[in-house]
């Protein structure tokens, strides 16, 4: 679920907006600080899931069981809880005489029935859910069965995401940010601790030694419990934040008339958002399934599901650290400018978050296409070399997608601020046909073992035409233009200084990798030299374009630095 970020209260009087500025600029800081800690020990899961239960269809099998309940939730619940039920949590803060309490325990209550009723019915209909997300694998009995056993574990985990979101928006509205971000730290923590757990006990993953046949039963129920341990300790450890700021937790009953039925109204948009993209999602993992389960049988491991979600997971992460963070300090000013009728603040700092947030998201993006292959194989190659080197192909592919997948987030800001989820909704459904048509596409035409890259680069490909259904669409609800040539100038002009950089420090980092191999030293070696060149030659590059934007954030490190 993209993270929440609380309506501002009304302007402030002139004194008081400096320090509400800082005080907003420290709790980012606080988010940001927490979601990196955790991307980082979600990396050192991955890898040790790699290494106890390696990355072909024994980890298809778990990552289909896992993902099951974060899309069921999503659909059932999470949207809404973040797009609707949150911002009427915040006004019955301000306007109810208990502050919101009553309000926000009834919302509680909502979601602890309905996510036990949901999650109920789902435990009980795991197979058809596993079979809905596996249906070429239905001639692999041994798969399925597992992947059965480990979703009747795995789907208990949605209601304990629900509980997670409320408790932690309670919070973000009685101005808590730390817990909801660092919480999930201690999940990576469990699950860490479980698949070394299963490696004492079962040894390091072999090729051959362990698939969905040979797996034990006491292995499976191993991985299951702590799966759902992560997610339980995750929302139980909001509690004592909770009890901190005074508020009392009650199971409260008495919907009727208490304005849950006008916002579950409001929802309906963002539930078809929700599902337009699940939709979409579900096509690419049943086709990657597929792709993977056929390249594995012919000697190709590392070139399914599980290689395309580790392979997200990595290039994700500078969106979700910078772009969401970005946005976060710049969404309050957007909503306050949208709510005055101030159009032109509103343009200008969208402008803004979109050319701040490119100074790092596109040498990423460049980075992540010239150096996917090292990076993978420094994070996974303990495990099984060609299997790090198809996923590290996978995060090429990925690569230079994170450009749109980035500036949609922002410009999706712009229809957040007026309230519009209609159009994000028609918005999704175009980014969800393409994806899903570009993977079609990708499993028909190329070979096994390629099929799941060519899935990623469509990925890309489908947030790049959404980029272009909503810029166009929030330029003609803006009533002009959206600061295009300056945001176009400044994109154009770090693509331009990536490009040589990237060249550059690619050839490097494969000329090191032929020279001393793609083991545990090669891969350092190739990263760091080619990593470094392509730092130097973007910044040099980027310094003779004169990009303003990089400037400013460079001054801005140095000032911190006490330069």
């Amino acid at each position: 679920p993209e993270p929440t970020l609380v309506p501002e209260a009304p302007p402030a009087p002139a004194a008081a907006k400096g320090g509400k500025a800082a005080s907003l600029l420290k709790s980012s800081a606080v988010m940001a600080a927490g979601s990196f800690v955790s991307r980082i020990l979600g990396f050192a899961r991955n890898l040790v899931m790699a290494a106890a239960i390696g990355v072909g269809t024994l980890n298809d099998s778990y990552q289909v069981a896992n993902v099951l309940p974060t899309m069921i939730y999503i659909l059932v619940g999470g949207g809404a809880l973040n797009a609707v039920f949150i911002p009427q949590l915040v006004r019955a803060m301000k306007n109810d005489e208990d502050g919101g309490e009553a309000y926000a325990n009834r919302l509680l209550t909502l979601v602890v029935v309905l996510l036990a009723g949901v999650t109920t019915a789902c435990v009980l209909g795991a197979p058809l859910l596993v079979r809905m997300m596996m249906p070429e694998n239905a001639n692999d009995p041994a798969q399925m069965d597992v992947a059965v056993a480990f979703a009747r574990y795995c789907l208990p985990t949605m209601f304990f995401m629900g509980v997670h979101v409320v408790l932690g928006q309670i919070l973000n509205a009685r101005g808590k940010f730390g817990a909801m971000m660092w919480t999930p730290v201690l999940n990576n923590i469990v699950i860490i601790a479980t698949f070394g757990a299963f490696i004492w006990v079962f040894g390091i993953y072999k090729t051959g030694e362990m698939g969905p046949s040979t797996i034990t039963p006491e292995g499976i129920r191993l991985l299951g419990i702590g799966t759902l341990l992560g997610l339980a300790v995750q929302a139980l450890a909001m509690l004592p934040y909770l009890r901190e700021t005074g508020f009392r937790l009650r199971l409260r009953f008495d919907w009727r008339g208490q304005g849950l039925g006008k916002a579950a109204g409001l929802a309906k948009w963002t539930l078809f958002f929700v599902l337009a993209n699940q939709l979409g999602m579900v096509v690419v993992t049943q086709l990657a399934t597929r792709a993977g389960a056929t390249a594995e049988g012919q000697g190709h491991s590392g070139t399914g599901i599980t290689a395309f979600n580790y392979a997200l997971q990595l290039w994700q992460m500078p969106q979700a650290i910078i772009t969401v963070s970005v946005m976060t300090a710049v969404l309050p000013r957007i909503s306050r400018a949208a709510h005055d009728g101030d159009v032109s603040a509103v343009r200008d700092d969208l402008s803004h978050g979109l050319r701040t947030s490119a100074v790092a998201i596109v040498p990423c993006a460049f980075a992540f296409l010239a150096l996917g292959i090292p990076m993978s194989t420094l994070m996974f190659g303990t495990s099984n070399i060609s299997s790090a080197v198809n996923i590290g192909v996978i995060l090429m592919a990925f690569g230079l997608g994170l450009i749109p997948y980035s500036a949609q987030y922002v410009i999706l800001r712009g229809f957040y601020a007026y309230e519009d989820t209609r159009t994000p909704f028609y918005n999704t459904v175009i980014v969800a046909g393409v994806n899903a048509a570009g993977a079609v596409a990708s499993f028909l035409v190329l070979p096994a073992r390629y099929a799941v890259a060519g899935m990623a680069a469509s990925y890309g490909l489908a947030y790049a035409v959404g980029v272009g259904v909503a810029w166009r669409r929030l330029r003609t609800r803006l009533g002009g233009e959206l600061d295009g040539s300056h945001v176009i100038r400044t994109y154009t002009r770090l693509i331009g200084a990536c490009i040589p950089a990237a060249l550059i420090g690619g050839a490097v980092a494969y000329g090191i990798g032929q020279l001393i191999g793609r083991g545990l030293a090669g891969s350092i070696a190739s990263l760091t030299g080619g990593g470094l060149i392509l730092i130097a030659v973007f910044y040099i590059a980027a310094k003779r374009m004169r990009v303003e934007e990089l400037t400013a954030m460079v001054g801005m490190v140095r000032g911190r630095l006490g330069r």
